[in-house]
């Protein structure tokens, strides 16, 4: 039979995980700002896509009219998108500053 001394009894060794660092930067994933400039590129390069195709369509040479319409389509949708979190963002950052204390 084992016997597992009480909390108080470990003294200064007994440490509560994350209480007591000095490092308060996460060590791993990304921040916020690098997932929204990636997020940014993303859209940079659908918007990219959809205007290279609807130039191939008014030049004659596209193949596939289907995918240029989805090429569009999904660039409209993420600017949009974009558009949406901007002015969520916009709205709860003056929710923050017009908080009473």
């Amino acid at each position: 039979m084992t016997v597992v001394p009480p909390v108080g009894a470990l003294g200064a060794e007994f440490q509560i995980p994350g209480i007591g660092t000095t490092d308060p930067t996460p060590t791993t994933g990304a921040g916020f700002g690098d997932v929204l400039a990636q997020q940014i590129g993303n859209l940079t390069a659908l918007q990219e896509n959809a205007a290279s195709a609807s130039q191939s369509l008014a030049n004659g040479t596209a193949t596939d009219v289907a995918s240029v319409v989805t090429a569009v389509e999904k660039a409209q949708l993420a600017m949009q998108l974009a558009g949406q979190i901007r002015t969520k963002g916009s709205e709860a950052i003056n929710d923050i500053f017009h908080t009473q204390i």
